[in-house]
């Protein structure tokens, strides 16, 4: 079982949700809409990824890390060395 699980469906929303602002914003360029207008929705869509992206980073710690941290050694090393990763990517971007 995953940690974000209890989540699913409100993930999947918000997923569904970004989805059609990413279809929204396909659509202004191809109408030659302004500039600005197009970067407002790709913030949006930008912010609403990171939501979800925080979301599934908050589940994974307080379920994956936690119980493979319960149970310690190499499991546990990997764990933490996945999420460190995962912080480091959502930092970068």
């Amino acid at each position: 079982m995953h940690g974000y699980t209890d989540n699913k469906q409100a993930l999947l929303k918000r997923l569904r949700r970004a989805e059609g602002q990413v279809a929204g914003i396909a659509r202004m360029v191809e109408d030659d809409d302004y500039c600005i207008d197009i970067l407002t929705q790709v913030s949006a869509a930008t912010k609403a990824l990171e939501v979800v992206a925080l979301s599934l980073l908050g589940d994974h710690l307080s379920h994956c890390v936690a119980e493979a941290t319960a149970q310690g050694g190499p499991v546990a090393e990997e764990k933490i060395r996945e999420a460190n990763a995962a912080i480091a990517r959502l930092v970068r971007s």
